[in-house]
C-alpha cells in the first residue's frame, strides 16, 4: 500500500473512532479544505471544523472505501449517516474526496457531494423544494461559517 493511501485510511479510521486529533495529525499545517458547505478553510480552520462537527455529532456511522493514492494525489469514497444537529433529521451523505500531499501529509482535501440532496435530507421540505437555489445554498454556508466562528470563540475561552 502506498504511504499516502495509508495516510488516507488513517484519516478515516480516526474519523470512525471520533479521534479528531488523529484526523488533524494527517493534515499538513498549510492544509486547504473545501466542500460545498465550507468552500475555503485553511490551516487551523480545517481542524476546527472537524472538531466542531465531532462535538455536535450525537451519533455517526461512517464508512469509506476505494482509497487510492500515489506520490501526489489521492482519492476515496466515504459515506456518513447522522442526525443533522439543527433539525434532528437523518442525513445520509455520499462524498467523493480528493487529496494532494506534501511532506507526507494531506495539504489539500476536497469533499464533493450534492448540496441539494444534503439539504433535502437535513432541512426537509424547505431543502427539497428550495435547496437548489443559490440564495438557500449561500444561507447554508453562512450559517455553517457562523457556527464555526462561534465554536472557535467558545474553544478560545
Amino acid at each position: 500500500m502506498h504511504p499516502h493511501a495509508a495516510l488516507i485510511e488513517r484519516f478515516y479510521t480516526s474519523f470512525q473512532a471520533r479521534d479528531v486529533e488523529g484526523m488533524v495529525a494527517c493534515y499538513h499545517p498549510d492544509i486547504h479544505f473545501s466542500d460545498p458547505v465550507f468552500p475555503d478553510l485553511r490551516g487551523e480552520s480545517a481542524g476546527m471544523m472537524w472538531r466542531m462537527l465531532a462535538a455536535r455529532a450525537k451519533s455517526l456511522e461512517l464508512t469509506f472505501r476505494d482509497v487510492k493514492a500515489d506520490d501526489e494525489r489521492g482519492s476515496a469514497h466515504w459515506e456518513a449517516i447522522y442526525p443533522f444537529s439543527q433539525t434532528g433529521r437523518r442525513v445520509h451523505n455520499v462524498i467523493e474526496a480528493s487529496f494532494r500531499f506534501r511532506d507526507g501529509k494531506i495539504v489539500e482535501h476536497e469533499d464533493s457531494f450534492d448540496l441539494w440532496r444534503w439539504s433535502s435530507m437535513a432541512l426537509g421540505a424547505k431543502g427539497r423544494f428550495l435547496g437548489w437555489l443559490p440564495p438557500v445554498q449561500n444561507a447554508i454556508r453562512k450559517t455553517a461559517a457562523g457556527g464555526l466562528r462561534d465554536f472557535r470563540s467558545a474553544q478560545a475561552r
